[in-house]
């Protein structure tokens, strides 16, 4: 974690704002530990009861959370952006999942443009550790591995646009897609020709990040989730032909 000594001014005001920056940009994230109350006081370079001040303020502040036993660990900061009937409705209509990947493909094209122009060296090399990993999920062939990998994958183009709304928003977003309530993103992993498709279309992604081409980036982006939109649709079609089959074969069934 990239704490830094401390600067002259209260010390426990100092904590408090550069933890505070930590958690606003994502570095610190939820349910993520500090280190020990020794490590962190040397790491900042200031007095166990200059940091204990700090921290009680966070707690105050609902940033940070003590558990017994265990330590200190970043807050819940995220919650969610919809209340738990706005969930439930999402959860039921098709509408929604398709608006949903429309706000992705434009919120996600604008990041990756981003990420390509202003990420740093660090971000792009996080980005292509996660997309090596994916090929090694996908040799196991393991979708539960995959989907979570895909999820991070996306995740870290946010955090490379360095747009700190941008970033608790999708991760809001994010915990519902994992949660699986737009829709089950293991199924997609399972089917052979779509999981192929979906690694290749990630590795036109980072290719285009790494090569720094926000152009690029964009378009691998939204030719993605356009990809993802139009094999869900699908999918939503061949469940309406089953279930209208199996209406039909009802009814014939109960005049025999």
């Amino acid at each position: 974690m990239p704490f830094r000594p401390v600067q002259s001014e209260k010390l426990s005001s100092a904590v408090v704002r550069q933890i505070e920056k930590l958690i606003l940009r994502g570095i610190l994230r939820p349910g993520e530990r500090l280190p020990s109350e020794r490590e962190l006081s040397e790491r900042l370079d200031v007095s166990r009861p200059s940091l204990r001040e700090a921290v009680a303020e966070l707690q105050a502040r609902g940033l940070l959370s003590p558990r017994a036993g265990s330590g200190i660990y970043v807050a819940d900061v995220l919650g969610s952006a919809f209340s738990d009937a706005l969930i439930d409705l999402f959860s039921k209509h098709d509408e929604a999942v398709f608006d949903y990947l429309s706000f992705r493909r434009d919120m996600e094209g604008l990041a990756a443009e981003r990420a390509a122009r202003a990420g740093t060296d660090s971000d792009l090399k996080v980005i292509d550790t996660l997309f090596a990993r994916m090929e090694t999920a996908h040799r196991k062939r393991d979708p539960a591995d995959e989907a979570r990998l895909d999820a991070d994958f996306h995740l870290a183009i946010i955090e490379a646009s360095h747009n700190v709304i941008m970033l608790h928003m999708m991760r809001s977003m994010y915990q519902l897609l994992r949660e699986g309530v737009f829709y089950n993103r293991q199924v997609m992993f399972k089917q052979r020709t779509t999981r192929s498709a979906l690694l290749d279309q990630h590795r036109l992604i980072n290719d285009a990040l790494q090569a720094r081409d926000p152009a690029g980036a964009r378009a691998a982006v939204e030719a993605h989730l356009n990809f993802v939109e139009a094999a869900l649709f699908a999918d939503r079609k061949a469940e309406e032909h089953e279930a209208i089959a199996r209406q039909r074969l009802e009814r014939t069934t109960a005049r025999d």
